[in-house]
């Protein structure tokens, strides 16, 4: 049983995101302890790239914001799913400000052993995720981390498109497949 944390970037409540969240959580929630973390909830700054957190006591940064809260339960996460709906090409920007506060030696004593990438995009374009995809795969290999699977969905703009899409079965489907 994993300890699985689900940061989801959009600012859209029960938009196709959270949708593609929600049905990943439910097949993980079988065999694992499940949490989702919207950034809609949290208010957290971008990282200024000061690297006081690098001397601070606790490495914890000086921003006085939600981060902490959210580096609490990565604190214990072994699987992180990362969930964007992609604007020009790239995750949500709220969804960024919280990855690059891992800039913080801090990260290193997250038990994190594997990554999952739930994307939602409007276009059809073949290479609509190519971008995120790379980032994800570098960061993969810059930590040695585990990719434990994507679902990547593509024409669903509207709030709401995403149901009945057979993604949400693939998304539930990897879920269930994490032990």
């Amino acid at each position: 049983m994993s300890n699985i944390v689900i940061l989801t970037g959009s600012m859209r409540k029960n938009g196709n995101t959270d949708l593609l969240a929600q049905a990943f959580a439910e097949g993980a929630r079988e065999n694992n302890s499940v949490e989702i973390v919207s950034v809609a909830d949290y208010k957290v700054n971008p990282c200024i790239g000061c690297n006081s957190c690098f001397t601070r006591e606790g490495n914890q940064c000086f921003q006085n914001d939600d981060m902490g809260r959210i580096y609490e339960k990565l604190k214990v996460a072994d699987i992180v799913a990362v969930a964007s709906p992609v604007y020009f090409y790239g995750i949500s920007a709220e969804l960024k400000a919280v990855i690059d506060r891992l800039h913080t030696p801090m990260r290193n004593s997250f038990p994190v052993k594997k990554l999952v990438l739930l994307l939602a995009g409007a276009a059809q374009l073949p290479e609509l995720f190519d971008a995120v995809k790379l980032q994800y795969q570098m960061i993969l290999q810059f930590f040695h981390l585990e990719d434990a699977g994507m679902v990547l969905v593509r024409g669903v703009k509207d709030k709401g498109d995403i149901k009945g899409n057979a993604a949400l079965k693939e998304a539930r489907d990897l879920g269930l497949s994490i032990k």
